[in-house]
């Protein structure tokens, strides 16, 4: 089965999305992550979406889940690299993302992360 690495830097996860998300590849996904929250006792995570070029509604959807069940494990998420194609996507289908912080890329993200975490 198809999976997508999840690496940890520290008490961080990081996700890099490099290949078109199917809705079983992003439930699995969704419960690998949530695994590796618990095991790594994970205080952030970081989703890079900038490879994807088409966020349906369903994924959108699973982004919004998984950061909300991230916050229920103690962790924050921040979702980087939205191309603007699917930030249109998104606010036309009505899908606000709620609880998912956002930076344009990478090193914005994590610098949202360690400025969050070291409060």
């Amino acid at each position: 089965m198809e999976r997508i690495p999840i690496l940890r830097m520290g008490d961080l996860l990081l996700v890099t999305i490099q290949v078109d998300m199917h809705d079983r590849l992003a439930m699995t996904l969704q419960d690998d992550l949530t695994e590796r929250i618990v095991r790594d006792n994970a205080k952030g995570v970081l989703i890079d979406i900038s490879a994807l070029d088409l966020v349906d509604s369903f994924i959108g959807r699973m982004i919004s889940n998984t950061a909300a069940m991230a916050r229920v494990l103690d962790a924050q998420t921040v979702v980087v690299g939205m191309q603007p194609a699917v930030a249109i996507t998104l606010v036309e289908l009505g899908l606000t993302l709620h609880g998912v912080k956002t930076a344009l890329n990478v090193e914005k993200g994590m610098a949202l992360l360690g400025k969050n975490l070291n409060r």
